[in-house]
């Protein structure tokens, strides 16, 4: 009788092949994921290098080049390497739009966090309207900058304003008080429009947060007779902290860049009192048509807020690490 029974040999070639060919279907399984993924992030990925990669190389390409009018009209540019950097340090407008940047971001920022955060634990106790007042809160943030600029740049009108109308029939200023043409005035009102124009951002995203702070931590401090104050200080703020990190760190990249509303109201006058790194960018590119060294400001603006961005995610990080 004959045996069915494969030979030793041969079972243990086919044992020693069935992991081979197993291992080759999960590699094939595993490139047919990889390949869907791919797919999916396709549309992302080309969106991100149209829009923001290209966008980005080209000014870094321009700031190495001698590239001005002429330049434009003839298509011939020189390579120039840090020339136009050096440039833009050297100019005397630098030290002022620098000390105006810096000044426009502090004093805007930290207002519109203190009153967005009030405002945030005000609204996050229930009362008739509340709901109603936060929608109204918020539809500063809603409008285009180029309203918001408009809008106040009448307000602000030295001959029919509504500030001037009131302030004037207050006798607290002189008629035809021009806020925007006056060196001082100018730069205060656009910090108290962009400190308006920020403050819904803070309390929307501080309000989130509140919400996720559980109840029963305050409902402890109470029963161990924790003051309002208290409660704030040793629940809130700790809990707040990482929110409080991303507000801070979103409000100085979206300040230092402010362009829309500063050259609505003033476009950097009178005299420069208004100049910051983003008007004088502008300014430079399409002011003096020195696109080389516009474009080297900007890219300080971009590097500058990297910096921020990098910073902040080493906070967080090391928080995290703490915790």
């Amino acid at each position: 009788m004959l045996s069915t029974k494969k030979p030793a040999v041969m079972r243990t070639i086919f044992t020693r092949r069935k992991p081979s060919i197993t291992a080759r279907m999960l590699r094939t399984r595993h490139l047919r994921v990889s390949l869907v993924r791919l797919t999916f992030l396709l549309p992302l990925i080309l969106y991100l290098a149209a829009f923001y990669g290209y966008p980005l190389f080209y000014s870094i390409q321009i700031s190495l080049e001698k590239y001005d009018l002429q330049a434009e009209i003839t298509g011939v540019t020189s390579f120039v390497g840090a020339a136009n950097y050096l440039a833009d340090f050297q100019d005397p407008t630098f030290k002022t739009a620098a000390l105006h940047t810096f000044l426009f971001t502090i004093l805007s920022i930290v207002p519109q966090f203190l009153i967005g955060l009030a405002l945030a634990v005000f609204f996050s106790r229930r009362f008739p309207l509340s709901r109603t007042l936060r929608v109204l809160f918020i539809l500063p943030w809603l409008l285009p900058l180029i309203v918001s600029g408009t809008i106040w740049k009448w307000l602000f009108n030295e001959a029919n304003g509504l500030i001037n109308q009131v302030l004037y029939g207050l006798h607290l200023i002189p008629v035809h008080f021009s806020w925007l043409t006056t060196p001082g005035w100018a730069f205060a009102s656009l910090i108290f429009v962009n400190i308006w124009l920020g403050i819904p951002f803070n309390m929307v995203i501080l309000y989130s947060g509140l919400q996720t702070i559980p109840q029963e931590f305050y409902e402890a401090a109470s029963i161990d007779g924790s003051s309002r104050w208290q409660k704030f200080r040793y629940i809130t703020v700790p809990m707040l902290e990482p929110v409080i990190g991303i507000v801070l760190m979103l409000g100085f990249i979206y300040t230092i860049k402010v362009f829309d509303i500063i050259y609505v109201l003033t476009q950097g006058g009178p005299a420069n009192d208004t100049q910051t790194f983003a008007t004088w960018s502008y300014t430079l590119s399409f002011g003096q048509q020195l696109f080389g060294q516009g474009a080297a400001q900007a890219n300080m603006i971009l590097l500058i807020s990297l910096v921020v961005a990098l910073f902040y995610l080493w906070w967080s990080r090391r928080s995290t690490q703490l915790i």
